[in-house]
């Protein structure tokens, strides 16, 4: 093992990083006074920095260090299944989501199920996303720094490095907003990009001294380096991708506010899509980047004994100085702009969907600063009670997997029924997570059933839109007219064909969607 000390060197690239990310946030974010402004950043973002900041707040210090450790020592580079899914979501997202969106002008997604359904619906999804934002994302993100940080600085309290986390990205969410998260994220995800690629290649220059891809080959089962794993795998069985990893990543990438948001704030429709899939195409490389070392350590480092520890190993083992400064810089920005991200989207949240109706813009905005204030002091008073509940916070990762889904089944068949009804619509997530917590007591909790992990989420969905189904036709439909602008129609693909006809063929974000889609197969199949 190597020792995890830093150099002069690797302290002042970090300070200097730090100190000049909240510069920049403060700076970028100056002025943003109204609700457009802090929350949205004016609905002025164009494509580039859209999707720079949607791939920046997914990955996390957690995937840096967690998909190396999954290729090394876990399902191998299955893992990476999560990640390519991602493209596909993000397709049907642009094309049949996100224009509705950005028509309607909503603030929050909450919002747009209010437009389709009623306040009920909106207050209840609010409520349930404020608490994994905070609870689940932003606590785990914070967590999985102070790990980071242990390693570097075994004697520093864990909270101690909680706080310090908190209060650097708080910083600048809370004064500047949106715009300054999104426009820190761009700067934080080629530093990703950057640092994971150093990583990757110094490794694979190494193997290359052990024997190459195929010392690799070698001495890791077939399975650990096929993305596409049995039907009997008790992690990531393939019917799983279907039933649970595209479940879940369409909740995440499509109705999540968390990652949603950076599209609504875009200055047109093309602009938000082109963001979009250029966020997808970016997690294309990520197998190359993040994944694929962990499989280089089985030959590097073979009795490594936490699965976890590869990555920080490869970084202190492998990379001189001054690049080894630019890998950990990268994952303090892994760090920070998870939880910028998370702390705004909460605030966001509790200000428009909670205090919006009582209050001006301008006083709306200055919510949104407390709110962020609180939410980031209660989730670093958080994440360091997760130490002594092992046991729990493995069920807490799983949680997306029992709450979401009924959360899926409304805005799909909102979006694409003209049928549902308001009532339907709120019994049936309200029976969703009664089936959840029956399933969540009786598996993780009991034990008297075995399910596993990626089949819930397609039983939960199945249940609230065989609850949502049946109500709605025991209601008289909903009034067409009140509903127009929210549901989809034939028509309007043809009427988004004529305005595409009207662009080059190349900033169709039908070609670009078809491209990325065939990138994502070629990658998959290279893998399978």
């Amino acid at each position: 093992m190597p020792d995890f000390a830093l150099s002069t060197l690797d302290l002042a690239v970090i300070l200097v990083y730090v100190v000049g990310i909240v510069l920049l946030g403060v700076w970028v974010g100056r002025k943003q006074d109204s609700t457009d402004d802090y929350f949205l950043a004016g609905r002025s973002l164009g494509w580039g920095v859209i999707g720079l900041s949607l791939f920046a707040s997914n990955m996390s210090t957690s995937s840096l260090v967690g998909m190396a450790g999954e290729a090394y020592g876990g399902v191998g580079v299955a893992v990476y299944n999560y990640e390519w899914m991602a493209g596909i979501v993000l397709v049907i997202f642009c094309a049949f989501f996100l224009p509705f969106y950005i028509k309607t002008g909503v603030y929050t997604m909450p919002e747009f199920l209010e437009r389709r359904f009623d306040g009920r619906s909106r207050l209840y999804f609010s409520g349930w996303t404020v608490f994994l934002n905070i609870t689940v994302d932003t606590a785990s993100a914070l967590y999985a720094g102070s790990l980071v940080v242990a390693l570097l600085y075994p004697d520093l309290p864990i909270e101690v490095s909680i706080y310090s986390l908190a209060i650097l990205a708080g910083l600048y969410t809370i004064l500047g907003g949106l715009k300054a998260v999104v426009y820190t994220d761009a700067v934080q995800a080629v530093l990703l990009l950057a640092g994971s690629a150093a990583v990757a290649l110094i490794g694979w220059n190494a193997v290359q001294d052990g024997g190459g891809w195929e010392a690799v080959t070698a001495i890791t089962p077939d399975e650990k380096l096929s993305l596409i794993l049995p039907a009997s795998d008790p992690n990531l069985p393939w019917p799983g991708l279907l039933t649970g990893v595209f479940i879940l990543g369409f909740y995440f990438w499509a109705t999540n506010q968390f990652m949603v948001q950076r599209t609504l704030a875009a200055r047109t429709l093309n602009q938000g899509r082109w963001g979009a899939l250029f966020a997808g195409l970016l997690k294309l490389p990520v197998i190359f980047l993040m994944v694929l070392p962990g499989t280089f350590a089985r030959v590097l480092y073979p009795g490594l004994e936490r699965a976890d520890a590869v990555f920080p190993t490869m970084v202190f083992d492998l990379l001189p100085n001054g690049i080894r400064a630019l890998v950990l810089t990268a994952m303090v920005a892994a760090i920070m702009s998870s939880v910028d991200s998370t702390l705004n989207s909460a605030s966001t949240l509790v200000t428009m969907d909670f205090v919006r109706p009582n209050a001006t813009s301008k006083q709306l905005a200055n919510v949104g600063r407390l709110v962020t204030l609180v939410f980031m002091v209660f989730a670093a008073l958080w994440a360091p009670i997760i130490l002594g509940f092992d046991t729990l916070w493995g069920y807490l990762q799983s949680f997306l997997a029992y709450v979401v889904p009924p959360f899926v089944a409304l805005f799909v068949v909102g979006v694409f029924s003209k049928r549902a009804t308001s009532s339907a619509a709120f019994w049936s997530v309200l029976a969703g997570h009664a089936a959840s917590a029956a399933l969540f007591v009786l598996g993780p909790v009991l034990g008297v059933i075995a399910v596993p992990f990626l089949y819930i989420p397609a039983i939960l969905l199945a249940v609230s839109l065989a609850v949502l189904g049946a109500a709605s036709r025991a209601q008289p439909a909903p009034d067409p007219a009140r509903i127009a602008d929210v549901t989809w129609t034939p028509q309007m693909w043809r009427e988004d064909t004529a305005a595409l006809a009207a662009l080059p063929w190349w900033q169709s974000y039908r070609v670009q969607g078809a491209a990325l889609v065939a990138l994502t197969v070629l990658v998959v199949v290279l893998f399978w």
